[in-house]
């Protein structure tokens, strides 16, 4: 059950990733310095960090093409998505109506993708349609009723 207080974690620092990057690039006043500082930021937690630990443990082999590709690829497109909410804030979007709209379809997207990639080898539960249909609900919502 370790994996759902790690979830639950990237839920909390995702959850406040938005508005504290919004706050820090309005500080900056440019969107480009706000992105040097996420990228400093995941040299900093997602190269040393593991860097450290593998030479510590004595692990830094054992990469193969595939993997390194793969992950690879998932590093840039978590920096892609970075970068458009990014821009989304520079060009008139702020936290409230951003992050709704990042977080409410993400989960959608992430399950086609994953379904293609990883079917399942029985038939979800009818439910879980229907939660797809609220999330796209959510993220509706909030797109109609956002302020002027």
């Amino acid at each position: 059950m370790a994996w759902v207080l790690f979830a639950l974690g990237a839920a909390l620092f995702w959850g406040m990733y938005g508005p504290i990057l919004h706050k820090g690039q309005v500080q900056l006043g440019n969107p480009l310095r706000a992105l040097l500082c996420v990228g400093f930021a995941y040299f900093l937690v997602g190269v040393l960090v593991p860097g450290g630990a593998l030479v510590s443990a004595g692990q830094l082999k054992g990469f193969n093409w595939s993997g390194i590709v793969n992950a690879s690829i998932g590093g840039a497109l978590g920096a892609l998505g970075a970068i458009c909410i990014i821009w989304a804030f520079r060009n008139g979007g702020v936290p409230n109506f951003v992050m709704p709209l990042v977080f409410g379809l993400a989960p959608l997207i992430n399950v086609l993708v994953t379904v293609i990639t990883h079917p399942p080898k029985e038939s979800p539960n009818p439910l879980l349609y229907l939660g797809y249909v609220l999330a796209s609900l959510g993220a509706g919502l909030v797109l109609y009723y956002k302020p002027s």
